[in-house]
């Protein structure tokens, strides 16, 4: 199997940013972002899934702030214990660079959906408020997603995490401004409608990220994902594009600091 490393085969140093990525999850976060950076991995956004979880993110970034960012939100699938979580999260949101991840998953329904949508809409407004990105997960959503985006016209603050639409939606998508971010599934062989969502995407709005330790890429699909990575759903991209992957991993790490910030100022 292809081994990463900071080189492309015409030996130019790439550097990648991985906007989102759970590392607490992983057995040792802090060697996980030491391991990522020895490939290329720039820096890293960890998004939390609810208040326990953004307090881990925070404690990494603040362990290695020249290498992370963080956010703090509530994940649908825990959309109940909103009104328990909000004025800690919300008080966290204040230090994080994001709001997130937050979103509808209307696939797994491990929340009602009402629920979701008054989480969703509430932390949106937060992030509105805060003048802050809004990292979203949309699963079998799309439609009520669009339409809570649209209310809110964040433009590119809204980060639609781990994009899976096709072109169809991708283009509606696209005409509010949003960013889209991609991972492991652009790269699965069952991936054809991500692939041509992702060619309707503009580049200069798109990330690149892992979801870790979730969705590894081909060919490590079904195994714990890292974000050392990153550059395979990158180097599919630059594919799709038919782009240098070295411009992909450029514009998407721009794209990452224009949208949240970097740590390194």
């Amino acid at each position: 199997r292809w081994s990463p490393s900071p080189k492309t085969s015409e030996g130019l140093m790439v550097s990648w940013v991985d906007s989102h990525c759970h590392v607490f999850m992983l057995d040792d976060p802090l060697a996980a972002v030491d391991r990522a950076a020895k490939v290329g991995i720039e820096w890293m956004l960890v998004p939390g899934v609810d208040l326990e979880t953004s307090l881990q993110a925070r404690q990494i970034a603040e362990k290695r702030p020249e290498r992370v960012l963080w956010a703090a939100g509530l994940h649908p699938h825990d959309a109940q214990r909103w009104e328990e979580e909000r004025s800690r999260i919300a008080a966290l949101a204040l230090e994080a660079a994001a709001v997130g991840e937050v979103g509808l998953d209307f696939y797994r329904n491990l929340s009602p959906q009402d629920a979701q949508r008054k989480a969703f809409r509430d932390q949106v407004q937060l992030a509105a408020d805060l003048d802050k990105p809004v990292i979203v997960h949309t699963r079998d959503s799309f439609s009520d997603v669009y339409e809570i985006l649209g209310e809110a016209d964040l433009g590119e603050k809204a980060v639609l995490h781990c994009w899976t639409g096709g072109p169809r939606w991708t283009k509606r998508f696209r005409a509010l401004g949003t960013t889209f971010s991609f991972a492991g599934p652009v790269t699965y062989t069952t991936g054809d409608a991500v692939r041509r969502g992702a060619a309707a995407a503009p580049p200069e709005r798109t990330l690149v990220e892992t979801d870790s330790p979730y969705l590894a890429p081909e060919p490590f699909r079904g195994e714990t994902n890292r974000p050392e990575l990153t550059r395979y759903n990158g180097a599919m991209l630059a594919e799709i594009w038919d782009m240098p992957e070295v411009d992909v991993a450029r514009m998407s790490a721009e794209n990452a600091a224009r949208v949240f910030g970097s740590p390194r100022g």
